[in-house]
């Protein structure tokens, strides 16, 4: 090319801003790629697992190249790039075969504490879908404004985390009322002077 006449320098000037645009250009497609093979050979996650990174939780249904597809609970389909995904952290709540779910429940500071936590262990003695080892534990959390939280935490199977979680507050609720345990809520009190 130089024997033709033409200035090289001018050539070798749009072969490399040519060569930077196009690496400009692919450089989100091979940060995927790249995540998609960290993915593939660290796996983090396997297809069927529930996982939340990114912002976004749900169930692996797919891994590819470039991108992984999630379900949400309420059945959304959720693609997430790869490159994204390998550089967030990234929570796996299918790696256990057991969880452990954390209530709190507010008592009134005029309730029987003692009263509020052998109703808490008898809520979940009578639930067979607690395990019992490790056994199931209740503990006074923090004196708030309107009461004391109350902590009761206990573990699961994996597959009855959500019907316990729901059935457990409204069981506890049931309760509470039976023995006149009190669930604060904030009060106003307004004074007019005349």
């Amino acid at each position: 090319i130089a024997v033709l006449g033409f200035d090289m320098s001018a050539l070798s000037a749009v072969v490399a801003s040519c060569g930077l645009t196009i690496g400009l250009a692919l450089q989100g497609g091979l940060a995927n790629i790249a995540g998609g093979i960290m993915l593939v050979i660290f796996k983090p996650f396997e297809i069927g697992d529930y996982v939340e990174s990114c912002g976004v939780s749900g169930t692996v249904v797919d891994i590819g190249l470039f991108y992984s597809t999630l379900t949400t609970p309420d059945n959304k389909k959720v693609v997430v790039p790869n490159g994204t995904i390998s550089n967030n952290v990234i929570t796996n709540y299918s790696t256990h075969d057991t969880r452990r779910i954390d209530f709190d429940f507010s008592i009134a500071y005029t309730a029987d504490v003692n009263v509020a936590k052998k109703v808490l262990y008898a809520c979940a003695r009578a639930d067979e879908k607690i395990l019992k080892d490790p056994a199931p534990a209740v503990m006074m959390a923090s004196h708030n404004d309107s009461g004391v939280t109350t902590k009761l935490r206990v573990w699961v199977k994996n597959e009855d985390y959500w019907d316990v979680y729901f059935a457990m507050y409204e069981q506890v609720k049931h309760n509470f009322e039976e023995y006149g345990i009190e669930i604060p809520y904030p009060h106003l009190n307004i004074k007019i002077d005349k």
